[in-house]
Parts: structure tokens; sequence; C-alpha cells
């Protein structure tokens, strides 16, 4: 009989140390994935700074213009969120593809603009906050898709939802990108 209930305990006891061990690496991929969202909003943010660079540029070369980026960018603050979702960093990047492309097409009326030397120099640092959040976007999908294996897999699933980690939602892809022409 003692023999049994030993046998039950160490039974018992693996068991409890897996479910902890499981926990653990949930609430671990957990963090990760609020890390990469987070750090996607910081470099978002990065990104709006160096347009509101340009918008001061602009206003030098065209007042009219830049007062409808200020409405523009009046309409679409972006900041850091403490627990950003992945729907606000898509609202955000779409109202920053927004205000770059107006920008942008006011650069073009403007050639004086384009040529100086600290409207270049922003614009490659907002080409550079671009890249980075693209980066950024990459990893957060790629932590997601980890944590979701991790979240689904059997047996760890029955620990998931026993103590509440439900499946996260990827960042969506970039639709735009697909109009571009292929050479």
């Amino acid at each position: 009989m003692s023999t049994v209930l030993i046998l039950l305990l160490a039974v018992a006891a693996v068991l409890i140390f897996w479910v902890i061990s499981v926990q653990n690496k949930l609430v671990k991929s957990d963090e990760l994935c609020n890390n990469a969202l987070k750090q996607i909003n910081v470099q978002q943010v990065s990104r709006y700074d160096a347009l509101q660079a340009l918008v001061k540029l602009t206003r030098e070369y065209a007042s009219y213009e830049s007062e409808t980026l200020q409405k523009v960018i009046a309409e679409r603050k972006i900041t850091a969120s403490p627990s950003p979702t992945p729907a606000e960093i898509d609202a955000n990047e779409t109202a920053l593809k927004e205000i770059s492309a107006k920008l942008i097409a006011i650069a073009e009326q403007y050639p004086d603009l384009k040529a100086n030397q600290n409207y270049q120099q922003t614009m490659q640092s907002i080409e550079k906050y671009e890249e980075n959040v693209r980066l950024a976007r990459m990893t957060f999908n790629d932590t997601v898709t980890k944590f979701n294996n991790e979240v689904r897999m059997f047996p760890g699933s029955v620990v998931a939802s026993i103590l509440g980690f439900a499946k996260r939602d990827y960042l969506a892809e970039d639709v735009t990108k697909k109009d571009y022409p292929v050479i």
C-alpha cells in the first residue's frame, strides 16, 4: 500500500512540475509577444516624430500645405500606448502611411524642398523607421506564431486553456504592397 501511495505522489509531483513548466513557458511567450508589440509602437512614434519635423520643414516652403498636414496629423495622433493591441498598431500604420504620402506629394511640388539637406536627412530617417517597423512587425508575427503553437498544441493546450491563455491575433499584412509592379 505504501508503494502505491509513493508512486501516486511521485506521479502527482511530476505532473505538478510539468504544469508549472508549461505555465512558465506560456507566460514567457506571452510577454515576448507583448514586448514585440510595444517595440512596433516605439518605432511608429519615432517615425511620427520624424514626420512632424518634416511638416515643420514643409511649413517654410508651403504654408497652405503645411496647415493641411497639421490637420491630418492632429486627426491621426500617434501615441505610445502602454499596452497596444494589434488593431491599434495597424491603425497607427495606416495613419502614418497617409501622412507620409501627403508629405511626399507636397515635396514633389516644391523642388527646393526636396533639395533641402534637412529634408533629405529627415526622409532617410523616416525610411529607417519604416524599415524598423517592418522588421518589428515580422518579429511580432513570428513571436505570435510560436505562442499560438504553444497554446494550441497538445498537451500544452490543456494547461493553456485551464490557465486562460488564448490564441493571439497577428498583425494584418500590408495589402498595398501587393499593388506594386513586379519587375
